[in-house]
């Protein structure tokens, strides 16, 4: 009996000792737990709110280039006796620029000439002798297609001599000489390079949430950087269907260049996403990317109000680089939290750090 009780007493003691155990395990393990203090003040950095100019904060960067531009080369084979332009000059639409030695086909052309001469003759004489049952008419046909022959010939040789002037194909500047006189000219070996700049492409690269804003035949405002006093009108003639690997679609304009054509192919240059109005700047709410929360459908910032943060809803319009113009939802003066998001909570109470 005595043995029996101790067994209990010695158990009884042993389930003391565990559970004195575990419970001063956990009360550690709780000691060890951050417990984060709902009441305690997050620092946040913060800013206030203005109206900005939305013509000075959006802009695009892209480049001129030239409406067109060829390299031109012969189309038949010869030595060029000489080339009548240089680098820089200003061509017209079907000025000679390179001459090409003809003489050979020019005795060609001579030779066949006499032939002609010759079978007009003859067929003269054939027609005569024909009518009068003299001949058989069949010499008179013969005679006939080969003067047709010869005609062929003649104007193939003619063409011939025409293409050994090579002329401009449009109206333009010459922009490289990639040959000399004495040199050999062939079918597909650049001679010249003519630039049109009289009108100009300039060309973008837009991400595609912001795409949206650039409409086909729509005028926008450009410039060039080296010149930002001059505001050029461009339209946009296309918007690209295949994105790049950055995700970002091409977005081309068409634009008049200067009367100086002071605008120069490979120039940099910015483009205006917003349609230049007739009042003046267009003046707007402009935040940080960074400072948005919530979702693309709904979203959010923090205000600071009387030290606390507190969501406000906000409606966005348009998205550029790192900025947000915001249409609804904020005004001028407010105060918005741009970092220290973290733990950070509708009405939690807030500290502005500088």
């Amino acid at each position: 009996m005595k043995k029996t009780i101790i067994y209990i007493v010695v158990a009884l003691a042993i389930i003391a000792i565990t559970v004195f155990q575990l419970k001063k395990n956990k009360e550690t393990t709780v000691s060890r737990v951050y417990q984060y203090d709902k009441e305690q003040a997050i620092y946040v950095q913060a800013i206030t709110l203005k109206l900005e100019s939305v013509k000075n904060d959006i802009s695009y960067t892209g480049t001129f280039e030239p409406n067109k531009e060829t390299r031109i080369s012969a189309d038949i084979q010869g030595k060029i006796n000489a080339v009548l332009v240089d680098a820089g000059s200003v061509v017209r639409k079907g000025q000679a620029l390179v001459q090409l030695d003809n003489s050979l086909l020019k005795l060609q052309l001579q030779t066949v000439e006499i032939q002609i001469e010759g079978l007009e003759n003859d067929v003269k004489r054939y027609t005569i002798l024909a009518n009068a049952d003299a001949i058989q008419g069949v010499q008179l046909e013969k005679t006939g297609l080969a003067l047709k022959s010869a005609k062929v010939q003649k104007a193939t040789i003619k063409e011939q001599i025409n293409k050994t002037t090579i002329t401009a194909p449009f109206s333009g500047i010459v922009t490289a000489k990639l040959t000399e006189e004495g040199a050999f000219a062939a079918p597909g070996i650049p001679l010249l390079q003519i630039t049109d700049i009289s009108s100009l492409k300039f060309t973008i690269n837009v991400p595609e949430q912001e795409l949206s804003q650039f409409e086909i035949n729509q005028q926008y405002a450009l410039s060039a950087d080296a010149y930002p006093e001059t505001v050029l009108s461009g339209k946009v003639t296309m918007t690209g269907s295949n994105a790049n690997m950055g995700h970002s679609f091409p977005v081309q304009f068409s634009v008049n260049n200067t009367t100086d054509l002071k605008i120069k192919s490979g120039m940099f240059g910015k483009v205006l996403p917003i349609v230049m109005k007739n009042d003046g700047e267009e003046m707007s709410i402009i935040i940080p990317a960074s400072a948005i929360v919530g979702t693309n459908i709904q979203p959010q910032v923090y205000l600071v109000k009387n030290g606390k943060a507190k969501l406000q809803d906000i409606t966005t319009s348009t998205r550029f680089q790192n900025k947000i113009q915001v249409s609804s939802g904020l005004t001028e003066g407010d105060v918005i939290i741009t970092n220290g998001f973290i733990n950070l909570f509708d009405g939690a109470n807030v500290t502005i750090s500088n």
